[in-house]
């Protein structure tokens, strides 16, 4: 089977400048399968025009000759071509009102439309995302709201062609005694905990944790188990809680007492507790005054009440007054900062464009060339004009209810 990709422009404002294959990837595919892949020409990709022109790659302005179009963020509307396949991110699975219109477009143009946050296994794993990458830059923004308030010199992320050239500066910063804890055990908080010990911090127990003093940066990793109890008994069932996270509360509270900064990196359902309250927030034992909210759910549907907005890379932090319960300006004494860039991998775009399309050629390609694929079903929000089966629930969404 012979598949015709087209890479499309980012049209989303603020600009992202990742893209779901690099061009050493458009020419293994068009080398060894005899892909026709063509790439719409961008002033703002991370991988300039000229580097897919130099590897033979057609460049062009009109990508309507593909049958399949791939991007990364929400495509604007108006840019929508009918009657094509799309692969990206479309932000619509939960219902986000920012993009009811887009979704009620894609029908209209009778667009197939794949969504790479359900791009999954059979038990649910999803297959393809950036989250190691939100966790690499979220926990580094945290450090950096961290040092600002310090007084301490610190870069951006963004100032790094590659993360590699962030670890050797790693190795010059000098930090003073404190803790971090990280929440999450998936793609998201493995790179936070990456960033950690990259930074030659010690990884320790939850209990040493809590009940020691170090005379150095340490930080510790939850899960689940240690951040939630049953109502009913204080126990835990991994397997109810993730079913029915509503009978569970939070027992987060030891870990706000202790705490200098919180990177939390869960996947969060609002049926779930929050880590924790406003008035937790207000209470003189609530130590944490830098929070790295990676998962950047919006109050108050969120894990962290506190995530009034998602803040963006040029101005990445705003401080949480937790009287007033505002935003207010970073780093005085009377505020919690807080960092919730909800696209963090477009810090570090090259590293996370080469690391996701990886993925994509090994997880979508060969679905794609199956022609029948129980993957890419599963991940079809629209076909033929209509909701598939498994989005049915989005009735009511599409239709304005």
């Amino acid at each position: 089977m012979s598949l015709s990709i087209g890479l499309i422009r980012e049209g989303k404002i603020p600009s992202d400048s990742r893209v779901a294959l690099t061009p050493k990837q458009c020419r293994y595919l068009i080398d060894q399968f005899n892909f026709e892949i063509i790439v719409q020409k961008s002033p703002t990709r991370s991988y300039s025009d000229s580097e897919f022109n130099d590897l033979g790659i057609n460049l062009v302005e009109d990508v309507s000759s593909a049958d399949i179009l791939a991007g990364i963020k929400e495509v604007p509307i108006d840019q929508l071509i009918e009657n094509k396949t799309y692969l990206f991110f479309s932000h619509t699975i939960k219902k986000q009102l920012y993009n009811r219109k887009l979704l009620q477009t894609i029908l209209q143009k009778n667009i197939r439309m794949i969504d790479y946050e359900v791009i999954t296994d059979e038990k649910g794993e999803r297959l393809i995302a950036f989250g190691y990458y939100a966790g690499l830059v979220g926990a580094h923004n945290g450090m950096y709201a961290y040092a600002k308030r310090k007084g301490i010199e610190f870069k951006r992320m963004f100032e790094f062609l590659h993360y590699e050239d962030a670890v050797k500066y790693y190795k010059n910063i000098k930090w003073s005694p404190i803790k971090i804890v990280i929440t999450g055990t998936g793609r998201v908080a493995s790179g936070a905990v990456q960033v950690m010990k990259d930074m030659g911090f010690e990884q320790i127990s939850a209990v040493d944790y809590l009940t020691k003093e170090f005379a150095a940066p340490v930080f510790t990793q939850l899960d689940s188990s240690q951040y939630v109890v049953r109502k009913s008994d204080g126990l835990f069932d991994k397997k109810e809680f993730y079913a029915h996270p509503e009978l569970y509360q939070s027992c987060f509270a030891p870990f706000a007492k202790v705490s200098d900064i919180f990177i939390n990196g869960i996947f969060w359902d609002d049926r779930s507790p929050a880590f924790f309250t406003l008035e937790d927030m207000q209470s003189s034992d609530f130590k944490i005054k830098t929070i790295a909210d990676v998962t950047c759910d919006i109050a108050p549907q969120s894990s962290v009440p506190s995530t009034l907005f998602a803040t963006k890379i040029d101005n990445p932090v705003f401080g949480f007054n937790p009287i007033s319960k505002k935003a207010e300006q970073p780093y005085s004494e009377a505020v919690i900062d807080v960092m919730s860039i909800d696209n963090l991998p477009n810090e570090l775009p090259r590293d996370a464009s080469d690391y996701f399309g990886a993925r994509f050629m090994d997880t979508i390609i060969p679905e794609l060339l199956k022609g029948e694929s129980d993957i890419l079903k599963r991940a079809t929000i629209a076909e033929n004009g209509k909701l598939t089966a498994n989005f049915q629930y989005l009735s009511d969404y599409v239709d304005g209810k």
